[in-house]
């Protein structure tokens, strides 16, 4: 706003100075002349508080502004915060739906580890720069897929992974274990073809990751103290799935009963022996998966290869692991587009 807009108040007041001026007999001067100085008064004010309200103006703007540098770098904060919590409690948090106390609660729990068979020697034979790539790329592939099946993500620890179904959001017990087979399927899937990329880049040391995963009750929340705590789980059932982890065939996915029992109708898997792990008083039945469930679940019957002028390659799907499965596929895949003449495309 500017004095401008008195400009039509100002050449009012100055024809009735004129008239003051002039003495005009039609207005008592004196009446005149009151009138002029009330008018006076008026634009004078009204100037006044034009300039105040410019000011306030300006100084509401310059605050508006201020708050929002203020608002972009909360929110940059809150983004850079978001990479160290768990999607779903970052959310949780920032919505006002979880509170920021020490609290537990027993919950029915899928509980997901990872790990790279024989990553302490692989480290040890890559410079710090090619592994820092690559495991940075090898987490970013397993935190995408756990963030499409709505896993929860624990922690990294090293070069293992650990995660969990049920907790802050769940689907009910069985969809929740069926969400968590299926991404460490599709987790060695990726894996799989990830490695046989890296393996043309010149990277000697695959990353074969073991699976395990168990569900049971565990306590979830928030634990520590007042002055910092951690989202995470606890209880026996979690060390049974990290025990069953480190039993896992390289490059398999090994669940126990209770998970099994959970997703049977959904995957292939081959019984195995009873194990006698750790810190794990009982004898703990496991089951190696092979692969998802067709629809009419058909019996897989042997493939044969055959190709003139060579011997006939005959190959068992059934007496394939998961791990001899999606390796093969791979392969596979990669010899034709060799023989197709595309392998390029995939460079």
């Amino acid at each position: 706003m500017s004095d401008s807009v008195l400009l039509q108040e100002e050449e009012t007041l100055a024809r009735f100075q004129a008239l003051v001026q002039e003495g005009s007999a039609e207005i008592p001067k004196a009446e005149l002349e009151v009138l002029v100085a009330a008018y006076a008064k008026l634009l004078k004010n009204l100037s006044r508080l034009i300039r105040i309200s410019d000011k306030n103006e300006q100084r509401l703007q310059s605050i508006s502004d201020e708050l929002e540098i203020e608002k972009k770098k909360m929110e940059g904060i809150a983004d850079q915060l978001s990479r160290y919590l768990p999607k779903q409690i970052y959310e949780a948090v920032f919505s006002g739906d979880r509170t920021l106390e020490i609290k537990t609660q027993r919950k029915l729990l899928t509980v997901f580890f990872s790990d790279i068979q024989g990553f302490t020697h692989t480290s040890s034979q890559l410079q710090p720069e090619t592994l820092t790539h690559y495991i940075n790329k090898y987490f970013s592939e397993l935190s995408a897929i756990a963030g499409k099946y709505g896993a929860t993500i624990d922690k990294f620890i090293g070069d293992a992974m650990m995660a969990f179904f049920g907790d802050p959001h769940t689907r009910g017990e069985k969809a929740d274990a069926l969400a968590c087979v299926q991404m460490a399927f599709e987790m060695q899937t990726r894996l799989s073809q990830l490695n046989a990329e890296w393996r043309d880049e010149g990277l000697q040391y695959p990353f074969i990751t073991r699976i395990g995963i168990n569900t049971g009750w565990c306590n979830v929340g928030n634990f520590g103290s007042a002055d910092r705590m951690s989202y995470t789980i606890i209880g026996g059932e979690v060390n049974l799935a990290a025990r069953i982890e480190s039993s896992c065939e390289p490059g398999g996915v090994l669940v126990s009963a209770d998970t099994y029992a959970l997703v049977r109708d959904y995957f292939e898997a081959e019984e195995r022996e009873l194990l006698t792990l750790k810190g794990i008083a009982r004898p703990v039945q496991t089951y190696a998966i092979r692969r998802p469930y067709e629809a009419g679940h058909a019996p897989e019957r042997p493939i044969d290869l055959s190709i003139p002028g060579h011997d006939a390659l005959r190959i068992d799907p059934p007496a394939l692991t998961m791990p001899q499965r999606l390796t093969l596929i791979e392969n596979l895949k990669r010899a034709a587009r060799q023989l197709e003449g595309n392998d390029h495309e995939h460079d």
